[in-house]
């Protein structure tokens, strides 16, 4: 503790030598101190501070906040709170952006992630009230079901300011205050009328995004009430990874023949560009028998043959192959094009808050808020592939007698593999793009809440008191939506015959009339938009889920002055919270049927539980106002406690500790110590037991993994061990490689359930799950000097250790914590399987079964620093006093020096100095201000960092990322009635790192312009 204070110590005074003066205005980001206004200047009255409930003069607090004002989010055009959450340093930035590995980009909905500890364990609120989870609560996909709000539904026309309390926050708040809480703050005494406008646009001519608000407020009763309304509207694109050069690279890796083991300084993989799926593409590969094996590719005159977007056979190239499945270059299906690279959002959402003083001591609010997102991605598509043979996935078998074969076709066909004619099948492996109506997936929620308060103070002797009692509903009704393919409609349409002249359904034209189907139309497989709107009518169905959560909560606080002490007067804070929450999983009769895809039956689920919850707090100055020490300026002690009894979860006691002492005026130094926690969601407890085809994920034995890990020796020893046991491992699909040794069958083991639905995964939940613990502590200093006026420097250190862990477990997990520990739990290592031998498919030792479950056994261990300076000055003063404007300065860091997480609590992954978890992390800001005019510049920074976990010249190509910084510039000039503003962002169209596309602004240069139109 005394090198890292010294440090933290060191730090503020390089940045306080690195600035001439600082802030005078709270227009943009503060750290450590809050502004008490919407205009960041100090006022001299008591406000409540997020991380606390006492009403307080003294804004700085034991732990580091750090704030976004409104007028931040307008320099830099965000059209939504999300946006400006992912400028803060020590916040993971959500994108709505796929990552390159194949998956989607997500559903639109953003979540704040402080500290990359995760979105579930970081508290948000509006107005100091905690809200109802945005995601589906109960039987998510991938058994999270994590509480969550996204950030889309904060209405920018209210919104005042975001605090963000960086470390703990449950003893005040409740459940998933771990790594913080953001608390957005509404305006409540907006008048006037604003109307606004914006729209934005990429220099590449796409991206276009479109803004719409319209806010109006009035006073009323002479002043004892307010009321005000806003209604705002926000559009933003999808984007394709062909859209951007970084993403349009096809960039892969794969085996790299040239390794020769573990410690010969060459990568165990290599790089290919223009990276493409050679066993398939959108036409249709040919292959004569229904596995990968290139060998299997059917030949003419020499060459592999597809069919031409015309239904005809033509040569087929397959590019250099890189393995099963890729091939750089060819004719194969364009990796960059098996998903979307940006979802695009849509959001509405309309606030009323308003408050009346039925006394001069009793004040009666409300806050309605409604908001509608949509999220619209484009997953991967409908595919019939050699790559999934033995699934409903598999490659497309096909006679001669196929009626949609041409001519020229069938007789190349027949010249190919003469066995053709006589009635043996060939197999067409393809991806389909005209195999439903729309292949995006659309995600939509509607947000409603209502809360009606109360609060007022009274007077015991001369002492004041105040107090609050609120009642809150929230709700959430969501809902995604996708077209898919009935497995057994496709079936009914793939056999087409010809009857009566007529290409027809063979269902329709046997001698079974039971199974007739009068709706069915034939699909045309062969080339590209060749399928009918009838076929395509007739095999599709709309597939989803819908989910409604619900948040009932009533708070009730009481705060106020217990006694004096020579250092002022002791405060203190009591509060009662009842919270019931209820969620309800509902799957459309798609999905309920399993009629698409592996099969997998989802069932309508619901759940509910409620807390109990009390709370104190106590803020004591020992120190203080008349009574000082040498070396004591003030002395000030906090402290909190919160009992929680949760019908599900049980009981939890959770505290926080506090200190703040000013040696002389102008220096504070500050530190806290708190236990938080995060209660089981009902996901993770409730969701029954499901099985369904899955891709497996990594495993650690596949020889692109083998030297990867947090201990790669252990790692390969353990799959070597495994594979001199069981001589099929290791032996490819068509038989290759049997008789070879365990080290040689090891060094070119392709996992076949990687990236493919090859493995039956069984989901389930854990009813006896714990709630997760963290302990937290924060320590820093504050230097205000008051001879350099307006600048603020604050350094804080945060460390949080988290045990019991709610550790979502995939087979992936599972495989890792077999092998890379050294004395691995059995029970780990039985939770999948592994085929015994090749089947023709998959090679020998692919995982063929596998579990997904949640488990109380997860450890985090954060270390790390937040910086800042702020400074305003007016340079007017060092030049006899003309009014030259004002020029601020921000500078705000996040040094993060651990991130550890272990699933398991035994084997742990460094995640610090990685694309998430940068070491550095780091934003400077500049405004400049005189009379109408403001001009702002803004560098975002990120340090150099290594491309992932582990990450070696051994195991990766590209083992370091660069550092990378992007400048974004704006002008405002307000004319009164009118303010006209505009903006250039990522001015130098600096692209991500490479070869990270998230690593950076992958949207490059755009320009936004907005106008404010103020009607009295």
């Amino acid at each position: 503790m005394t090198t890292t204070m010294a440090r933290l110590l060191a730090s503020a005074a390089i940045l306080a030598g690195g600035a001439a003066h600082a802030q005078e205005s709270g227009d943009g980001p503060l750290v450590g101190e809050v502004a008490a206004d919407g205009e960041g200047e100090a006022v001299a009255q008591e406000i409540v501070v997020t991380g606390s409930r006492i009403r307080s003069t003294n804004v700085t607090t034991a732990a580091p906040i750090i704030e976004v004002g409104q007028q931040a989010v307008e320099d830099r055009g965000y059209v939504s709170a999300a946006e400006a959450l992912n400028d803060l340093p020590s916040a993971v930035p959500q994108l709505n952006q796929a990552d390159g590995s194949g998956e989607s980009s997500g559903s639109g909905q953003q979540f704040p992630n402080l500290f990359n500890l995760g979105p579930g364990r970081t508290l948000t609120l509006i107005n100091g009230r905690r809200m109802v989870t945005s995601s589906s609560g109960i039987g998510a996909p991938g058994g999270v079901g994590d509480a969550q709000v996204d950030s889309n539904i904060i209405p920018l026309g209210l919104l005042r300011r975001v605090e963000v309390y960086q470390g703990g926050g449950a003893a005040v708040y409740g459940s998933d205050a771990i790594a913080g809480v953001v608390n957005y703050i509404l305006r409540d005494d907006f008048t006037g009328v604003e109307l606004d406008g914006q729209t934005g646009i990429s220099d590449r001519g796409d991206y276009e995004t479109y803004a719409l608000r319209g806010t109006a407020g009035t006073d009323f009763a002479d002043g004892r009430g307010n009321v005000a309304v806003d209604v705002g509207w926000s559009s933003s694109p999808i984007l394709r990874f062909t859209d951007r050069p970084l993403s349009n690279l096809g960039r892969l890796t794969v085996n790299n023949p040239e390794d020769t083991g573990p410690d010969d300084g060459i990568p165990q993989v290599r790089e290919i560009f223009n990276a493409r799926f050679w066993p398939f593409n959108a036409n249709g590969v040919v292959f004569t028998n229904p596995a990968p094996p290139p060998n299997f590719l059917t030949q003419l005159d020499g060459h592999p043959i597809q069919f031409a977007p015309d239904g005809s056979i033509v040569p087929y190239d397959t590019g250099t192959l890189a393995g099963i499945p890729f091939a750089s270059g060819g004719d194969g299906f364009p990796y960059q094009q098996l998903a979307g690279l940006r979802t695009g959002v849509e959001r509405l959402t309309g606030t009323m808050v308003g408050h009346y003083d039925l006394t001069d001591r009793i004040r009666v609010s409300t806050e309605l808020l409604y908001a509608k997102t949509e999220g619209t991605e484009i997953p991967q598509g409908n595919s019939r592939t050699v790559l999934n043979a033995g699934s409903y996935a598999g490659p497309i078998a096909f006679t001669v007698d196929n009626p949609f074969l041409t001519d020229q076709a069938r007789a190349a066909l027949i010249e190919a593999n003469p066995a053709f004619a006589g009635g043996r099948p060939l197999f067409l492996s393809k991806l389909f793009l005209d195999l439903v109506p729309d292949p995006s997936q659309r995600t939509k929620t509607e947000t409603y809440r209502a809360v009606l308060g109360l609060d007022g103070t009274f007077d015991v002797g001369d002492r004041e008191f105040y107090w609050d009692i609120s009642g809150s509903y929230s709700r959430v009704d969501g809902q995604r939506r996708s077209w898919e393919v009935v497995n057994s409609r496709f079936d009914n349409a793939i056999d087409a015959v010809r009857s009566g002249g007529q290409i027809v359904c063979a269902i329709n034209a046997d001698a079974d009339p039971s199974n007739d189907d009068p709706s069915c139309a034939p699909i045309n497989p062969f080339g590209n938009g060749n399928v009918s709107a009838e076929a395509r009518e007739y095999v599709s169905t709309i597939a989803g889920i819908d989910w409604t959560n619900e948040q009932v909560d009533v708070l009730a606080t009481l705060g106020g002055t217990l006694f004096t002490l020579p250092g002022g007067d002791v405060q203190f804070s009591a509060a009662y919270e009842h919270r019931d929450e209820s969620a309800r999983f509902d799957p459309l009769e798609a999905n309920r049927e399993g009629s698409f895809g592996a099969g997998a039956q989802q069932v309508p689920q619901s759940g509910s539980y409620n807390t109990d919850e009390l709370s104190g707090e106590l803020l004591i100055p020992l120190v203080g106002e008349g009574f000082t020490l040498p070396l004591v300026h003030s002395l000030e002690a906090k402290g909190a406690f919160r009992y929680v009894d949760n019908s599900l979860a049980g009981k939890e006691n959770v505290w926080d500790l506090g200190l703040r002492w000013q040696p002389v005026r102008d220096v504070t130094l500050r530190a806290s110590r708190s236990r938080n926690f995060r209660a089981p969601t009902l996901t993770q407890l409730l969701v029954p037991t499901s099985e369904g085809l899955d891709a497996a994920g990594i495993d650690p034995c596949d020889a692109d993994r083998i030297a990867g890990g947090p201990n790669p020796d252990i790692r390969r020893a353990n799959c070597l061990a495994l594979f001199e046991a069981n001589p099929g491992y290791g032996v490819d699909a068509d038989g290759a490689g049997a008789g070879l040794s365990a080290d040689e069958r090891l060094a070119r083991f392709q996992s076949g359930s990687e990236n493919f639905q090859r493995a039956l995964i069984t989901s389930r939940g854990n009813p006896d799950l714990r709630n997760e613990i963290s302990d937290t502590f924060t320590y820093g200093i504050v230097i205000a000097p008051s001879f350099v006026p307006g600048l603020t420097i604050t350094a804080d250190r945060v460390e949080i250790d988290l045990e019991d862990g709610l550790s979502l477990f995939t087979t992936e997990n599972f495989a890792a914590t077999c092998f890379d520990d050294p004395t691995p739990d059995p029970a780990f290592c039985n939770a999948f399987t592994r085929l015994a031998a090749p089947d023709g498919v998959s090679p020998g030792g692919t995982i063929v079964t596998g579990t997904t479950t949640t488990v109380n056994a997860g450890e985090i261990r954060y270390r790390g620093e937040v910086y800042a300076i702020e400074y305003a000055f007016r340079p007017g003063e060092w030049f006899g006093g003309d009014d030259l404007g004002r020029v601020r300065l921000g500078i705000n860091a996040t040094h993060n020096t651990l991130l550890e997480r272990s699933v398991t609590g035994s084997t742990f992954v460094r995640e610090d100095d990685t694309s998430l978890a940068p070491e550095w992390v780091g934003r400077f800001n500049l405004v400049y201000d005189k009379g109408p005019l403001r001009l702002t510049y803004q560098a975002d920074y990120r340090g150099e960092t290594r491309a992932g976990p582990d990450a070696t010249i051994e195991n990766n190509p590209n083992p370091i990322l660069e550092g990378n910084t992007v400048h974004n510039v704006s002008a405002q000039l307000d004319l009164g009635d009118f303010v006209l503003r505009g903006g250039i962002d990522n001015l130098t169209d600096k692209s991500p790192s490479y070869p990270q596309i998230a690593y950076g602004d992958i949207l490059g240069r755009r320009f936004f312009v907005g106008v404010k139109i103020r009607l009295k």
